[in-house]
């Protein structure tokens, strides 16, 4: 078969498979749980698992008494004259030994350095926590931006439509001569003004998609993620059921600062420890021809601590301590503000929401659907009708901006005081 012959063939396939492509199903939208559960797994954290694992190591390190030393020695080499003939193990006067030295560590040293180090893992383990708290804040910020520009999308292209038909309406009406050219113009600046909104809220949706691609690292493709509505329910209801201090002292990064202050406070323990000497006991035995084969050494070693208590490392301990207690009382101040930020926002932006879903909006549809009837029957002049559009296009956004709001507080507080985060799904 010829190549010329084989070119038609090529391009079927080629055609087909670009059919389907085109006809494959975009992604189904993802779900606020989905979402969540994507940022808990995301890179941020798995970097801060690794220095979890790095922490659990460093508590093995410390948790062992020091190694017991093995030393061998020749002594007595006589290089002047020489130590003999013969075997140089059991005849020639080579002083030989081999020892055992081992460090006792007095003080409750080892206790204290793996209390440390053990302190410093469990903060690593807080903070892991604290990071994957924090990168699901984010992603439920990025869901609801991008569940929130869909919206606006939504509600632009249909203010678009009607922008677009108006001015369809109005260059026919031109023709018969029942309006004016200035009105027609207005109407087609209307027009362009709705598809300028258009491309602009297209822009921010891709824009959000994208910020939480890379917040949940998602299978779908930034440009095809899609956010499942799942609004909260309005009116929203808060839990305050918990007492604020317990609140508080159960987060993360409280955790995280108390851990510290408890490690800060087993190293300082430690460094005081220095101040009894360790013991290194050893013994040895010992080979010399012509003197005995059978030589037994004792041995006791011990630092003489004259002059200096340790007195520099037992002030950098302190002064770390005093530093992390700061950083304690600094850490649940600030996690008791936020809480109470919270709170307040819950409650105020449930409230704004509920005012826009069950009044405001409802209202604003209401007067652009008379001003269209009202246009339609020459009741109306076109700026009027123009100013009832625009009132209901800002309305429509505003509302969609107040949802958002509430939904993000709401969310916030439910990881910030251990609530499960439920959606309404509609």
């Amino acid at each position: 078969m010829s190549i010329r012959s084989l070119l038609p063939v090529a391009g079927l396939l080629l055609a087909a498979a670009a059919a389907a492509q085109t006809a494959a199903p975009a992604p189904a939208p993802v779900s606020l749980q989905q979402t969540l559960q994507a940022a808990r797994d995301n890179l941020d954290v798995a970097l801060a698992r690794r220095s979890v694992a790095g922490a659990r190591a460093d508590v093995l390190s410390a948790d062992r008494a020091p190694f017991p030393t093995l030393s061998a020695s020749v002594n007595q080499i006589d290089l002047q004259n020489g130590n003999g003939s013969g075997n140089a193990w059991s005849e020639q006067r080579y002083d030989k030994s081999v020892g055992l030295d081992w460090t006792w560590e007095r003080g409750n040293k080892r206790e204290l350095r793996t209390r440390t180090a053990q302190r410093a893992a469990d903060a690593a383990q807080a903070e892991l926590d604290e990071t994957g708290t924090q990168q699901q804040l984010a992603a439920l910020s990025g869901f609801y931006d991008l569940l929130a520009a869909q919206e606006r999308v939504a509600e632009v292209q249909q203010i678009e439509r009607s922008a677009a038909e108006l001015a369809s309406v109005a260059a026919r009406r031109l023709q018969a001569g029942d309006l004016s050219a200035q009105e027609t113009a207005r109407t087609e600046i209307e027009a362009q003004r709705a598809r300028s909104d258009l491309r602009l809220a297209e822009l921010e949706q891709q824009r959000a998609a994208l910020v939480l691609w890379q917040l949940t690292g998602l299978a779908a493709a930034p440009e095809q993620l899609r956010a499942r509505p799942d609004w909260p329910a309005l009116p929203g209801t808060l839990d305050t059921n918990s007492a604020l201090d317990e609140l508080v002292e159960a987060r993360a990064d409280v955790r995280a600062a108390r851990a510290r202050a408890q490690a800060a406070q087993a190293a300082l323990d430690n460094s005081s420890a220095q101040k009894k000497s360790d013991i290194t006991w050893g013994v040895s035995y010992n080979h010399y021809p012509g003197t005995s084969t059978a030589l037994v050494a004792l041995r006791m070693q011990m630092p003489l601590q004259w002059g200096y208590g340790y007195e520099g490392e037992i002030g950098r301990a302190g002064a770390q301590l005093a530093q992390a207690q700061d950083a304690l009382e600094k850490t649940r101040r600030v996690a008791r503000l936020e809480l109470q930020r919270l709170q307040h926002e819950v409650r105020s932006t449930a409230a704004r929401a509920e005012a826009y879903d069950s009044e405001i909006l409802p209202r604003a549809r209401r007067v652009a659907e008379g001003a269209e009837l009202a246009y339609r029957k020459g009741a109306l002049s076109l700026t009027d009708l123009l100013d009832a559009r625009r009132t209901l296009r800002t309305t429509v956004l505003d509302a969609v901006a107040a949802r958002s709001e509430h939904a993000k507080a709401l969310g916030a507080w439910q990881l910030r005081s251990g609530t499960p985060v439920a959606a309404s799904g509609n």
